[in-house]
C-alpha cells in the first residue's frame, strides 16, 4: 500500500509518484509476449521522459522511440544504446536529422516524400548512408479519441500505400539511404484489437510486395498505442496483441519493433494534490485543490477521465467538481464526481497519471512544475526537484531599461 499522506507531507503537493515495480512488470509482460520472435520493445519516451524512469527501463533492455533530438539525447544519457533508438515525428529540423545520423541510431522514421529528400541531402553532405523506415498510413479507424488518432488519411502522420512504394523505390536507388524498416501507428489508448490486426495485415502485404522487387525490409515497426484502464475500459492482453500481429506476418522473417508508452508507465503513476477548501455556487459543489491543469493537462485537453479519491475519507458522497487555481474554466481534474466531504489539507490522488502527465506540464500562470518521486522496493526517492520561481525566470533576458 502506498502511504499517500506520508509522501504528500514529505515532498509537498502537487506531486507525481511512480511505482517502478509496476513499470517493470508492464514492460516485461510485453517483452515476454514477443519473446518467440526477434523483437525490440522501444519505449515511447514522450509518455514519461524522466531520466530515472528511462534508466530503469534501460536496465531491463528497452529501446527508445523518440520524437525529438532532445528525447534521443535523454535516451542515450539514461544508458539506452544508439542501436536501439528510433527517431520518429512529422517535423524534424535539419540539425536534428544531422545529429541523429552522427549518433548512428537504429533508423529514422520518414513521414513524407519531402522528409525523405531532406534526409538524403543531409546524409550526402555528411558522406553517410542513412538507415530509414517509412511510416505508412493504413487508413484504419483506431476507435479512440480524435486527438490521439493517427492512422487515418485526415491525420498528419505517415503516407498512403502508393506514396510509400514510391518512397521505397527512391530510397533503394539512392546512394545515401538504406530502407531497412516499415512503420505504422494508428493511434493511442487503443482498446480494440481488430483495427490493430487489420492495419498490420495491410502493412505486412506491402512488405511482401517490396520483397518481390528486392527491397529487403528488416524491421516491422508496429508502433504503440496499447490502452490502459482509466475507467471501465476492456484492455488488450499483451499475449493477444502479439498473436494478432504475428498472425499477419506468416512467411516473413522480420524483427518486430513495438513502441509502447502509456501501457508501460500510465497506471504506475499517481498525482497527489491537496484540498484548499470547498466552495458552493447554488447547487454546485467545488473542491478546490492546489494542483492545476498546468500540472496535469489530460482532463482539460481531452476531457479525459481519471479516477480520483480523497484519501482516508468516507461517508456520504455528493457530486463535486475537483478544480484547480489556474485562471481557466478548463482547469479541472473531475466533474460531477461523487466524493465525500473534504477539509483543508486533505489529500486527493488522481490515478493512472504516469503517462502524459508531467511531460505535458507547463509554467502557465507562473506556476512551478511539481516534484517527481520514485517508489521502489518499499522506499521512496526524489527523482526531480520541485521547481522554484527562480527556475522559471532564469532563462529570461534582463529587463530592458526604459
Amino acid at each position: 500500500m502506498i502511504d499517500y499522506k506520508y509522501l504528500a507531507q514529505k515532498y509537498d503537493t502537487p506531486l507525481y509518484l511512480y511505482d517502478f515495480e509496476k513499470i517493470e512488470n508492464s514492460f516485461l509482460s510485453l517483452k515476454n509476449a514477443f519473446k518467440g520472435r526477434k523483437s525490440l520493445i522501444a519505449y515511447a519516451v514522450k509518455a514519461n521522459s524522466n531520466l530515472s524512469v528511462l534508466k530503469h527501463l534501460a536496465s531491463l533492455g528497452t529501446g527508445a522511440d523518440c520524437v525529438s533530438i532532445g528525447e534521443v539525447k535523454r535516451a542515450l544519457l539514461a544508458g539506452i544504446p544508439s542501436y536501439k533508438i528510433v527517431f520518429s515525428g512529422v517535423g524534424k529540423r535539419d540539425e536534428e536529422i544531422e545529429e541523429a545520423l552522427k549518433l548512428d541510431i537504429l533508423y529514422i522514421n520518414l513521414e513524407s516524400e519531402a522528409e525523405l529528400q531532406r534526409v538524403e541531402d543531409i546524409a550526402a553532405q555528411l558522406g553517410k548512408k542513412a538507415r530509414v523506415s517509412i511510416r505508412v498510413n493504413p487508413n484504419i479507424d483506431p476507435k479512440t479519441h480524435p486527438y490521439i488518432s493517427t492512422g487515418l488519411h485526415e491525420n498528419k502522420f505517415g503516407v498512403e500505400i502508393d506514396t510509400a512504394k514510391k518512397m521505397y523505390l527512391a530510397a533503394k536507388k539512392s546512394n545515401f539511404l538504406d530502407p531497412v524498416g516499415i512503420h505504422f501507428h494508428i493511434g493511442s489508448q487503443l482498446t480494440e484489437l481488430e483495427p490493430i490486426k487489420e492495419a498490420s495485415a495491410i502493412v505486412a502485404d506491402l512488405v511482401r510486395s517490396l520483397h518481390k522487387i528486392d527491397i529487403e525490409i528488416k524491421f516491422f515497426d508496429i508502433g504503440g498505442g496499447l490502452g490502459i484502464k482509466y475507467d471501465n475500459e476492456e484492455t488488450i492482453k499483451p499475449y493477444d496483441y502479439a498473436q494478432a500481429i504475428l498472425a499477419t506476418l506468416k512467411g516473413l522473417d522480420l524483427t518486430i519493433v513495438c513502441e509502447p508508452g502509456r501501457y508501460i508507465v500510465g497506471d504506475a503513476g499517481y498525482f497527489l494534490t491537496k484540498v484548499l477548501y470547498e466552495k458552493k455556487s447554488g447547487d454546485k459543489r467545488f473542491i478546490i485543490v492546489d494542483g492545476g491543469m498546468n500540472d496535469l493537462l489530460r482532463p482539460s485537453l481531452y476531457n479525459a477521465y481519471h479516477k480520483v479519491e480523497v484519501i482516508g475519507k468516507t461517508g456520504d458522497e455528493t457530486p463535486a467538481d475537483v478544480v484547480g487555481p489556474v485562471c481557466e474554466s478548463g482547469d479541472f481534474f473531475a466533474k460531477n464526481r461523487p466524493l465525500p466531504s473534504t477539509s483543508p489539507g486533505d489529500i486527493i490522488v488522481v490515478y493512472s497519471a504516469g503517462a502524459y502527465g508531467f511531460v505535458m506540464s507547463s509554467n502557465y500562470n507562473t506556476r512551478p512544475r511539481p516534484a517527481e518521486v520514485a517508489l521502489f522496493k518499499g522506499s521512496d526517492r526524489l527523482i526531480r526537484k520541485r521547481e522554484t520561481f527562480e527556475d522559471i525566470i532564469k532563462n529570461e533576458i534582463e529587463l530592458m531599461d526604459e
